[in-house]
């Protein structure tokens, strides 16, 4: 009996083992992956379903075009938004000058301004019949244009600095929390050696921060491959408005995707050969040093510097585009505040809500199945299904219409054959269809931030949990969530503040009559009118601002050795 019984122990053992993945954070998390990733699946299989095939003719007229422009656009502003963003970081994080505290914050409030408008702002000014051109004619006595030059704002150059202006940030919230994450010792190893604070930050506190740099500096570009109405507004032939053009000129979705696919393996390939590039080295802080960063006390022309440098993208991306938003809508108040003002206010903020609860939810229990298991399967799914951001909106409207119509019609079809009733469409059109479209695009974000505070998390830490008997929800509620609620507030809030700046995918999935903040805008401004919708451009960013400043707080105040925290930490070290 005991001969018998042994290998049916070790059978079940065995098949136990085996089957040990399968539970509900596993197979919920294969499930959300794949739901997600539906829609650029179907871009996928939309570029290689045959049809009127013009692959031939793009690449031999406009794909080279489109290929140097969009480099050329990556490029500037890949370049100025580490300038801008690293340097303004370390200014404010490293240094001590006057007016650091209100940089700290001011610094990310271009992150509320869309691209678009501050594109429509600086047209309105730098264009030939703007107020700069009229005042310099009017000054050298120039009678027409041809007698002085002016650089042309509709250009890739007006372009990319449109695009640095705002995206910056996304480099600078990334850099500053490294810096500030930083510890001492190595700093006042650096000092003891001899170096200055500005070779300590080239030799010691840059490398350290590469790895938060590269991801600030990837958002920035994907937000940049991303952007319709800047390239749009000043005829840039890039990718994105090369789709566009194919899709709603030439009639043709294939042609559209197969350019979508052009861009995803171009960008695919820039992640591929930056990981490899640091694929063998390492970055950790030595020591456990933390008390209140050195700060730099900058005299003379230093401190001067430091000013302008922090004052500059401040005042060309939010102030300077602030008062002329906030000059017209005060002389258009009248008749720009009234009902539909008010509603397309509320269809803003719920949907931006809504997409950024969601997509923080769904951003922790996918980053939390990947750390606690589930193979090589589960996590190519939740990569993939991040994926969703690299692609343009419009095709990944596309895709989302394609998926949620496929459901749609399915489900029609079933109820139409068993019980003889048409559900018609339940999805397609609907505002569900517009939050799973901002969930496709912007999970990338939340599940990005929330991932990389989970890996700053000890695996010791788990398994002491488990050991008191709390099992994986126990441990993420009270462990886990307390440990990383400042990388989860940043999720939310930038998901929140793109989801209210979105324009392609809200203009192709809303429902019919249905208008945000942001197709208001773009309506008005197409129609060249954008004076008249400047009080509903200014509410865009003004529903940006209390985030911003909030998150940069907390950014501050999560520090060990902050003043808030400082004193657990420090031991009377300062």
């Amino acid at each position: 009996m005991t001969t018998v019984a042994f290998p049916r122990v070790a059978l079940r053992t065995s098949i136990k083992t085996r089957l040990s993945w399968l539970n509900v954070w596993t197979i919920g998390a294969l499930l959300v992956g794949a739901i997600v990733a539906l829609p650029v699946v179907a871009v996928v299989v939309i570029a290689f379903t045959p049809g009127d095939d013009i692959w031939q003719h793009l690449a031999s007229t406009v794909l080279p075009i489109y290929i140097s422009t969009t480099l050329t656009l990556m490029t500037g502003v890949g370049l100025g938004t580490i300038i801008i963003g690293v340097g303004t970081a370390w200014l404010v994080s490293m240094c001590r000058f006057p007016g650091k505290r209100i940089f700290e914050w001011a610094l990310l409030l271009p992150l509320a301004m869309p691209a678009y408008v501050i594109a429509y702002v600086y047209t309105d000014i730098f264009e030939y019949a703007g107020p700069v051109q009229v005042m310099l004619r009017e000054l050298f006595g120039w009678a027409t244009k041809r007698d002085y030059w002016f650089p042309a704002i509709r250009s890739t150059g007006g372009a990319i600095a449109m695009m640095t202006l705002v995206l910056y940030p996304y480099v600078y919230i990334l850099s500053r929390a490294a810096f500030l994450e930083q510890s001492v010792g190595v700093l006042e190893a650096s000092r003891i050696l001899g170096r200055g604070p500005w070779q300590s930050f080239f030799s010691v506190a840059l490398p350290l921060a590469r790895p938060a740099i590269v991801v600030g500096v990837s958002l920035a570009l994907m937000e940049t491959l991303n952007d319709f109405g800047t390239v749009d507004f000043f005829a840039v032939s890039t990718f994105t408005l090369g789709i566009y053009d194919v899709w709603l000129n030439m009639n043709n979705v294939a042609g559209a995707a197969q350019l979508a696919g052009v861009l995803l393996i171009f960008v695919i390939s820039l992640i591929v050969i930056e990981r490899l590039a640091r694929r063998k080295q390492k970055f950790h802080n030595a020591g456990g040093t933390y008390k209140s960063l050195p700060g730099y006390a900058l005299t003379g022309w230093q401190r001067v510097f430091a000013i302008g440098a922090c004052a500059f993208p401040v005042g060309l991306g939010f102030v300077l585009p602030a008062v002329v938003l906030a000059r017209n809508a005060i002389t258009h108040f009248d008749a720009a505040l009234n009902a539909e003002f008010y509603q397309y206010a509320l269809n803003s903020v719920a949907l931006s809500a809504l997409a950024a609860s969601l997509a923080v939810l769904i951003g922790i229990f996918l980053a939390y199945a990947l750390r606690l298991g589930g193979g090589r399967a589960l996590r190519v799914l939740v990569r993939f299904s991040s994926l969703g951001y690299a692609v343009p909106g419009s095709v990944l409207a596309v895709g989302v219409l394609v998926s949620l119509g496929g459901f749609d019609n399915s489900l029609d079809g079933f109820m139409r054959n068993t019980f003889g009733v048409s559900t018609g469409l339940l999805l397609s059109g609907t505002i569900a269809a517009v939050t799973f479209g901002y969930l496709v695009r912007f999970l990338a974000l939340s599940f990005g931030s929330v991932e990389a505070s989970l890996e700053k998390i000890t695996p010791n830490m788990d398994g002491a949990a488990r050991s008191l008997g709390h099992g994986p929800w126990l441990t993420l509620l009270r462990v886990h969530l307390p440990l990383i609620r400042a990388s989860v507030l940043t999720a939310g809030i930038i998901v929140f503040v793109d989801c209210m700046k979105e324009l392609p995918l809200t203009v192709i999935l809303r429902p019919f009559n249905f208008q945000t903040l942001a197709t208001f805008v773009h309506q008005y401004a197409s129609d060249e009118q954008f004076a008249e919708a400047s009080l509903a451009a200014l509410a865009i960013v003004g529903f940006g601002i209390i985030p911003v400043i909030a998150l940069s707080f907390a950014i501050t105040a999560s520090r060990p050795g902050s003043s808030k925290t400082g004193e657990f930490y420090q031991g009377g070290g300062r």
